[in-house]
């Protein structure tokens, strides 16, 4: 039952980072078979010395480290300087399906970045967007850029615009500086919030993104904290006797699920945020811990051992019986739900190691993930397609992702030290 509560106890030792913000690497270890040839041309510049980011690097490196696309960016034929010079022939002669072309030009205290994307084969323009971006965020501006890229060609909404929250962990001597930090989703402008002797652990986001609640155990005992990504501003909202540990928001952002011992043995309960109001959701001797909530509000699943090992069960938020839904191995733990909230991802026990599974829950067919032996912690893309969770490899603690049909898988490392605890962000 060690490994069950891992919200609170696994992997503490293995959280170094060796840099006052751990900047991700990130690389893809397998991509899809057939990845999409798609060519970005470089983005013209209409202006005085360059701006510091290049939008065009940003969106193909976006794409590329997605697994689904084979991205060009030299020996590229002479690209249209608008859509009624798009020739679809050399492009195609040259094995590409489609094209993206942009420019950018100073707009004020912005940068119009004006961009389209064509398809090759069918020899047509796909779409046109002009999009202003503050100067010194030309970065953010080039995530979303590639989010409409990316829906352009998959149908698919992208995810680059999101951030990810993380632990990294320092030792100096014989101590350890834990720390919550928030990135990019490709690992850069790294910041941290909040740093501590004592572990950190369970970070989850708000449905606006704006706020933060953790696990801390900076007073010797676990506790929960809310806080602000933007201000820095920090409350403690759950110090009860005993364990204070899983918190997650509601998708309303007005409640919180947690697991608490207070009253015995840790069970669910929901706080009102608010009135800071507490309503016990479950009642049992066993352990009930990790909940996360369905986008419509309506369940709330979590992992129990009531059964003698733990499992994935599902509750109504309002109150009622749980029903088991994991069946298929001696230990199911830390479910994460898709936000189209048809499938669990959650860590599933057997074969001497510890992988990701996936449960459709219309047909409850359950697909394997991961072939690792240690896989921990993991957190579903706002957008669905990627699975982010804790991993060791070459024995240290790194972050792995998976898409969701466990084709496309991702290595992201501190360039120094260790890294645990991923949560996505929502899209904002």
């Amino acid at each position: 039952m060690q490994r069950m509560i891992h919200t609170m106890l696994l992997g503490l030792a293995l959280l170094w980072s060796a840099q006052a913000q751990a900047v991700l690497e990130v690389t893809v270890t397998e991509g899809v078979t057939g990845a999409i040839p798609v060519a970005v041309a470089p983005f013209t510049w209409d202006g005085d010395g360059r701006p510091g980011e290049d939008v065009d690097q940003i969106l193909a490196a976006n794409l590329t480290r997605s697994g689904l696309f084979d991205v060009e960016r030299d020996g590229l034929p002479q690209a249209p300087s608008g859509p009624a010079d798009f020739l679809a022939q050399p492009w195609a002669e040259a094995g590409l399906e489609y094209l993206v072309v942009g420019s950018m030009r100073p707009d004020g205290d912005n940068v119009m970045v004006e961009f389209h994307v064509f398809d090759v084969l069918a020899e047509e323009r796909l779409g046109g967007w002009r999009i202003p971006v503050p100067a010194d965020m030309l970065r953010r501006g080039a995530h979303r850029v590639s989010d409409i890229v990316y829906e352009q060609i998959t149908g698919d909404p992208g995810a680059f615009s999101a951030r990810i929250a993380f632990v990294s962990v320092e030792r100096r001597n014989d101590s350890r500086e834990f720390r919550l930090e928030v990135a990019d989703s490709d690992g850069a402008n790294p910041r941290t919030l909040f740093r501590s002797r004592d572990p950190i652990m369970s970070p989850d986001w708000s449905p606006d993104g704006r706020e933060l609640v953790y696990v801390s155990f900076e007073n010797r005992r676990s506790e929960v904290f809310r806080q602000n990504v933007e201000t820095g501003e920090r409350n403690r909202i759950a110090s009860f006797t005993g364990i204070n540990s899983a918190p997650a928001w509601s998708p309303d952002g007005r409640q919180l699920a947690l697991s608490l011992s207070r009253d015995g043995s840790p069970n669910i309960y929901v706080m009102d945020l608010a009135s800071g109001d507490l309503r016990q959701l479950t009642r049992s001797s066993a352990i009930e811990t990790e909940p996360v909530w369905s986008p419509d509000g309506d369940t709330i699943y979590f992992t129990s051992d009531r059964a003698g090992a733990p499992q994935i069960y599902a509750q109504p938020a309002s109150g009622g019986n749980a029903r088991r839904l994991t069946f298929e191995s001696g230990y199911a733990a830390a479910a994460t739900i898709s936000p189209d909230g048809r499938s669990l991802v959650y860590v599933h026990g057997g074969d001497g190691g510890f992988q990701l599974a996936r449960l459709d829950l219309d047909d409850r067919r359950v697909t394997r993930l991961t072939d690792g032996r240690d896989a921990e912690s993991p957190s579903f893309a706002p957008n669905g397609s990627m699975i982010l969770y804790a991993m060791t490899d070459g024995g240290r603690g790194v972050l792995g992702s998976v898409s969701r049909d466990g084709q496309v898988h991702q290595r992201l490392a501190a360039r120094e030290g260790e890294v645990r605890e991923p949560a996505w962000s929502p899209l904002n």
